[in-house]
């Protein structure tokens, strides 16, 4: 993959995200651990004006890019404006064609922690750092992504 590119090339990954305010939220897990419920959770905060406005970039695959000193998240070309909402299958909905990953939420991570070394809440692409939450199987990942997002560190 060449720095600068957005190509059909680049790398696509079983993942989610929403574009949050100005940088995306990108959401990985294995299967059913709930991508698109939280990427539709986001949208849902968004419109309700709990976080900054929130529109889905891709849901269950999408392809990372470098550009710069940053990592670019776009949807998968076939699957591009689709969600899928448990209970009522495939949606279509309103979507950008993409954002700069901002933060990355890892669900069932194994490395979640009540009060988690500074360590594990970073995580690097493509060489390029970018903060990181890791939630336990257990947790609810909607208000651990509003704190980071409306939240400062004390």
């Amino acid at each position: 993959m060449s720095q600068g590119s957005l190509n059909e090339g680049s790398p696509s990954i079983h993942a989610s995200a929403v574009k949050v305010g100005p940088l995306a939220v990108l959401i990985r897990g294995p299967s059913g651990s709930g991508k698109s419920r939280l990427a539709f959770d986001l949208i849902t905060a968004g419109r309700s004006g709990v976080i900054a406005s929130a529109v889905l970039v891709g849901d269950d695959r999408v392809h990372l890019a470098t550009v710069g000193h940053e990592i670019v998240v776009r949807p998968a070309p076939a699957l591009a404006g689709l969600i899928e909402i448990r209970g009522l299958g495939i949606r279509r909905c309103d979507f950008v064609e993409h954002a700069t990953v901002g933060l990355v939420v890892d669900l069932h991570a194994d490395d979640a922690e009540r009060l988690p070394p500074a360590e594990s809440l970073k995580t690097a692409i493509f060489g390029v750092e970018i903060p990181r939450i890791p939630v336990g199987r257990d947790y609810l990942p909607l208000p651990l992504v509003v704190a980071i997002l409306t939240t400062t560190k004390s």
